[in-house]
């Protein structure tokens, strides 16, 4: 790799102005491995990652977190929930430093460049990428630090602790300036022209000297343990990581060129979608919510939860914004996933689902990891997966409809299965439930439930008058025309003239901006417009967008939550409000890191992220708020009664 390669064309970053995390260059001396319990901020880690699983990586070049090989497997470095205990691969500077960082433009191989008064150095990381990886991938996380100008010090400390911190590795060589960390379920092979040493039985250190010209890199690749023996006889050098760094960014390259749009850098469309497409789990399509589990919504506080899962909330989201931006085979895939997982008998459909389909997914704490910063319980596995959630029988049907507008009409048996939807939609909406925020508290009648059983009526409804399949529409339509009536006589505030959150509620919830979009009712529509004023000003703060205020069965506040404030944002250029809009939009997007990557939630008084990151649903919701604000038609949906006039002529 030449420096014209490492520097071609790096993406500008767009520092947010809110957090004073990201702004400018850091100065500081760099950690050692026994420095005191300092989390860094959320905001100071990047993403990298193959479409399998990925790591984050500090502004001082640590990767504090890592789970090999897939997205929800446990953790090989772990020290974002245990500072002490938890394992890390840094490879930091020594002495004073500056730090700038930047991905290569229109990828994610990340670049970060050391700046000291003796030299400077970039530091460059990525998942290696190549054709074939869906079924194939290399598992291999690249390493490469490349002198600039001078001379610079580095020390590389690799601390893999496996199982959640659980497991030592025992490490042992593995030919030239090779090693192998095994343990448990984990197999590491560690390689290149680093000098590294073993520091103790289960740790490995180095100290390099990086002048201007030269190059050092390190290789690290999964493989399960009983492999480790073949792995042993396939030498892996110094040659294969500087051919697959040039794949990599021609696999990027390849990937982004398919995309309609290109923006600016930082808070954009394209980093959205790149970091959306890291999300992916290539074997299947599904998208995880996060790559972390257990980052809190409140430091401190009991609300941290796995996000390492597909929830089929998101791909309606994932469906439209991916469409709209060309991205079919990622939309597919996502559309295709949720089809697998939840088709079969509609009363054992849930909300989320790990990457390969599996089902259950027990919630278990750990109580050995203290949390980042304090935060416990750490929680792996996900307890909604046992919620009634009401929403699911729209999001299906909803999901259908919206693919069938990019032509692809479902077959017989998979009609038959929206049929059974329908039904379990009629059925069970008069009963209360968790909600799209999954409350733990006792269940209600949320109205955004509600109006998704409706739109599970709506839609069977429409799919059958488009295609002319078999289904009972007169008692449908009667149906669904029931479902309206309670929720206009009970979701509604007749005095303010607004919709609510819960039957007989007078709150509001930011759940209520959805209501357009399954065709519930129109943007323009009066109680639309008030709602949305009411939700700006009884569930803002410093402009940002809290989801409720009402109680949940959990202790402690939470941050915004950066989603709801890009769907206010959307639902407000939908009304024609443009300026409104663009204002909530431009909030919203200074709470990205410098390199334009969401959490789920962010604290305005403190300008720190909170929750888990880079949160899936955020990225999501800013395509979507990006592309309502972009004059082009073809971003609406079309409405499914606009879509019924255009068949009867």
């Amino acid at each position: 790799m030449t420096r014209k390669e490492t520097v071609a064309r790096p993406e500008r970053s767009s520092r947010t102005r809110s957090s004073p995390q990201s702004v400018g260059t850091t100065r500081g001396r760099a950690p050692s491995p026994v420095a005191a319990p300092v989390y860094p901020p959320i905001a100071d880690y990047a993403l990298i990652g193959d479409c399998h699983s990925a790591a984050l990586i500090s502004r001082c070049g640590s990767i504090d977190w890592c789970c090999l090989p897939r997205f929800d497997s446990d953790s090989c470095f772990g020290r974002l929930l245990d500072w002490q205990t938890g394992g890390y691969f840094a490879i930091t500077p020594v002495g004073r430093y500056r730090v700038r960082r930047e991905y290569l433009r229109d990828s994610l191989i990340l670049v970060t460049t050391f700046t000291s008064s003796t030299g400077e150095v970039q530091l460059v990381d990525f998942f290696s990428m190549r054709a074939g990886g869906r079924r194939y991938p290399r598992r291999e996380l690249v390493r490469v630090l490349h002198g600039l100008r001078g001379n610079m010090t580095f020390d590389v400390a690799i601390v893999p602790r496996l199982d959640f911190c659980e497991v030592k590795p025992w490490i042992y060589r593995s030919g030239a300036g090779g090693h192998f960390a095994v343990g448990s379920n984990t197999g590491l092979r560690i390689f290149g022209d680093v000098p590294l040493q073993l520091a103790g039985d289960h740790d490995l250190q180095a100290q390099v000297e990086v002048r201007r010209g030269k190059k050092y890199h390190i290789g690290l690749q999964f493989f399960p343990p009983d492999e480790t023996q073949t792995a042993r006889s396939g030498a892996r050098d110094t040659a294969d990581l500087k051919a697959h760094f040039l794949e990599t960014r021609q696999w990027w390259s390849d990937w982004t060129s398919k995309i309609r749009y290109r923006d600016g850098s930082g808070a954009s469309i394209m980093r959205s979608a790149i970091a959306l497409k890291a999300l992916s789990y290539a074997p299947t399509g599904a998208i995880v919510a996060a790559i972390t589990t257990s980052l809190p919504e409140n430091v401190g506080g009991e609300r941290n939860w796995d996000y390492r899962f597909c929830w089929i909330r998101d791909s309606i989201f994932t469906v439209r914004a991916l469409g709209n931006l060309g991205l079919w085979a990622e939309a597919d895939g996502v559309r295709r996933f949720i089809q697998r997982s939840a088709a079969g008998n509609a009363d054992e459909l849930q909300v989320l689902y790990a990457v390969d389909g599996k089902r259950r997914l027990t919630e278990i704490t750990l109580d050995s990891l203290e949390g980042w910063r304090g935060s416990r319980p750490v929680r792996i596995g996900n307890a909604a997966e046992r919620q009634f959630q009401l929403d699911m029988y729209g999001l299906i049907v909803e999901l259908s409809w919206r693919w069938s507008e990019f032509g692809v009409q479902p077959d017989k048996d998979y009609w038959e299965f929206l049929v059974a939807i329908v039904e379990a939609a009629i059925e069970k909406y008069r009963l209360p439930d968790r909600g799209i925020w999954e409350i733990r508290s006792t269940p209600r009648h949320f109205v955004h439930s509600k109006v998704m059983c409706w739109a599970a009526v709506d839609g069977g409804i429409a799919l059958a008058e488009k295609y002319s399949l078999a289904a009972p529409l007169e008692r449908w339509r009667a149906e669904r025309d029931e479902i309206r009536r309670g929720i206009e006589t009970h979701g509604v505030d007749h005095r303010r003239g607004i919709f609510v959150q819960s039957y007989g509620s007078e709150q509001v919830d930011a759940a209520l901006l959805l209501l357009p979009g399954v065709d519930f009712v129109r943007f323009e529509d009066e109680r639309m417009l008030r709602t949305a004023d009411v939700i700006c000003k009884e569930l803002a703060s410093d402009g940002l967008i809290l989801r409720y205020k009402s109680e949940d069965g959990l202790h402690g506040p939470e941050g915004v939550f950066l989603a709801c404030t890009f769907w206010l944002a959307e639902c407000l250029a939908r009304q024609g409000r443009r300026k409104a809009a663009l204002r909530a939009f431009k909030h919203a997007s200074t709470a990205a890191n410098d390199v334009g990557l969401f959490a789920e939630q962010y604290a305005p008084h403190a300008k720190e992220m909170l929750g888990n990151f880079p949160q899936g649903l955020t990225h999501l919701a800013h395509i979507s708020a990006a592309l309502a604000l972009n004059p082009k038609p073809s971003h609406r949906p079309a409405t499914r009664k606009k879509a019924a006039k255009q068949r009867a002529r």
